[in-house]
């Protein structure tokens, strides 16, 4: 009986191997564990612009990776852009905030 188990108990090694190296995250995609950080990290910073009623949060798309908050969208004034930025910066796990935020103004200049 022991033989006959032995094969499961390493069918069964591998598969758990396999499972937690296919949650293991690299250069270009997330982990689970980072995933999960990551959908929190954009909660709050959403949260955090939503409360603020100097930015027009609506107009902010906010996304993260791996810690890395990327804020893209069009916002009314130089001031709200900053603004964001210092706002997504406060949260706890933030590691950097890329700010591709677009003021409406500077959109109309290039455009003449």
């Amino acid at each position: 009986m022991k033989n006959a188990l032995k094969p499961l108990a390493w069918v069964l090694g591998l598969a758990t191997g396999l499972v937690l190296i296919g949650c293991a995250g690299t250069q270009t995609k997330e982990s689970t564990g980072e995933m999960i950080d990551n959908s929190a990290i954009t909660a709050k910073v959403k949260a955090a612009l939503v409360d603020d009623p100097s930015v027009s949060a609506m107009q902010i798309k906010v996304n993260t990776f791996k810690g890395v908050v990327q804020l893209s969208g069009f916002v009314d004034t130089a001031q709200q852009k900053e603004r964001a930025q210092k706002i997504a910066e406060g949260i706890d796990g933030v590691k950097e905030v890329k700010n591709d935020l677009v003021v409406k103004s500077e959109v109309s200049k290039a455009s003449r």
